[in-house]
């Protein structure tokens, strides 16, 4: 879940590192895991790699899965750039045995968002059957891994989309894919419209279908949640340009129906909060809005005007800026502002924030406001995917310009270090490190997953996981 260019963590050693917030941190974790927290913080210190590529605290240990620029096993083409958001799977038990001890273990699929825009390093290679514009460069792959975590298949997932950033996983087990731009067909050599969600599925019974989920809308997509109870889907959008984004839900008209049938349509709506037009206005954690209203969409395609330009009629809409990361957790959905700057028209400035939607109550919570403890234009210690860690609090990617680190973050609010990126590509004298995108990990949490956006590399870390 995103929450890039936000000024969290302060400093960016391996230990003693800080972060300011307000609000009850343990509600970011609400229906995962106790609030209390579980046994010591952190795994300690990370130990230097030899090999210059991934450095662990001791005990931890990674495989290197995948290149970019190396040949794919089904011989489509060459692994994809941009590695971004990420899933795991479980794929099913076959006659695979656990060399590192524990028996058994399930085979886990893997998918991979690549964030291509037009002339990327490596494009996601054009494939029968799943290719939805051959001009767009962006789409997912998919890794098979073994109980061993060896590869027994990489192939293209989708192609021919773009920007492919964020999304999340279905009820039934498939992964949409959200499009983070909305460049119509003509637009910097698309041939076809962008801005959607498409539904990749990766076992015989779910074969995907590169055509949009149209009805979800077209916009500036980020990442969706979907209700465990009723199917609703929720979804942010991360506009780059005032007037900014805007949180949605879809109704589905075959709620949990299963593969494919969000094809089916359903209806777009955005969220109103009666006489908040911005939410970057409100700092005070614990602030709560009731009535909140869901106004229809007018025109989901966007085929003139984007959808938060749109008159919504009177009282308007509600708009935020980088409204990325969202998860279901308990009885509700969070989603995360991961800044604002009243420099670029936001309402307020702020560092972060996290935000409770309760559908059954139908209220809006801030949770938690991160900051501020230094300038928002620092470069540096910059969050952005976000995934539940085993021990039940989040891991977090960083994404700054000085060194890159996964940081764990424990409902105390405490922060320690769980990987450092030690692939340079800067020069001796100006060193410089790709962030991390997309750790996940696999459904029995015995095994993290991430990726080095640049060099684009997917990363499997096993060790002494810390589990509730």
């Amino acid at each position: 879940m995103s929450t890039s260019r936000r000024q969290v963590l302060a400093g960016s050693g391996a230990l003693g590192v800080g972060i300011a917030f307000s609000g009850t941190i343990s509600e970011v974790f609400a229906g995962t895991a106790s609030a209390a927290g579980h046994g010591r913080d952190g795994y300690g210190p990370l130990v230097p790699d030899p090999d210059g590529l991934l450095d662990l605290p001791r005990g931890f240990r990674y495989k290197v899965l995948s290149r970019e620029g190396e040949e794919m096993r089904s011989g489509e083409g060459k692994v994809p750039s941009n590695a971004d958001g990420m899933a795991a799977f479980a794929a099913g038990r076959r006659d695979d045995h656990d060399r590192r001890g524990g028996g058994r273990r399930d085979r886990t699929w893997l998918v991979r968002n690549h964030e291509n825009r037009m002339e990327s390093r490596q494009a996601v290679p054009t494939v029968r059957g799943l290719t939805y514009d051959p001009a767009a460069e962006g789409g997912c792959t998919l890794l098979e891994l073994d109980g061993d975590l060896d590869v027994r298949d990489e192939r293209v997932g989708i192609a021919g989309t773009s920007t492919n950033c964020a999304g999340g996983p279905s009820l039934w087990g498939t992964w949409l894919t959200c499009e983070e731009t909305e460049f119509k067909a003509g637009e910097e050599g698309y041939t076809k419209d962008h801005g959607y969600i498409f539904e990749v599925g990766f076992r015989r019974e779910h074969r995907t279908v590169p055509e949009p989920l149209t009805a979800m809308g077209r916009f500036q997509h980020e990442a969706i949640a979907m209700d465990p109870r009723n199917g609703v889907v929720y979804e942010t959008e991360d506009a780059f340009d005032f007037p900014f984004g805007l949180f949605y839900r879809f109704l589905p008209h075959r709620p949990k129906g299963g593969f494919d049938s969000l094809r089916a349509g359903g209806t777009l709506q955005a969220m109103r909060v009666p006489d908040v037009p911005d939410l970057s206005a409100i700092d005070e954690p614990g602030a709560s809005f009731d009535g909140i209203e869901w106004i229809d969409v007018p025109d989901p395609l966007a085929r003139e005007t984007p959808i938060r330009n749109q008159d919504f009629g009177r009282g308007g809409i509600t708009h935020a800026q980088k409204l990325e990361g969202c998860y279901w957790g308990g009885r509700s959905v969070y989603f995360v502002s991961s800044y604002a700057k009243s420099a670029e028209g936001s309402a307020g400035d702020h560092y972060g924030q996290v935000w409770r939607y309760d559908p059954h109550r139908n209220r809006l919570t801030l949770v938690v406001v991160f900051g501020p403890d230094s300038d928002l234009d620092m470069p540096g210690e910059e969050p952005d995917n976000i995934c539940l860690a085993p021990s039940g609090g989040l891991m977090v990617c960083e994404d700054g310009q000085g060194a890159q680190h996964v940081y764990g973050l424990t409902h105390r609010g405490d922060v320690y270090p769980m990987a450092r990126n030690r692939q340079n590509t800067g020069t001796p004298e100006e060193p410089a490190w790709g962030e991390f995108a997309g750790v996940t990990f696999t459904p029995d949490n015995r095994t993290m997953f991430v990726n080095c956006y640049d060099p684009g590399t997917t990363f499997a870390v096993t060790g002494p996981f810390r589990r509730h």
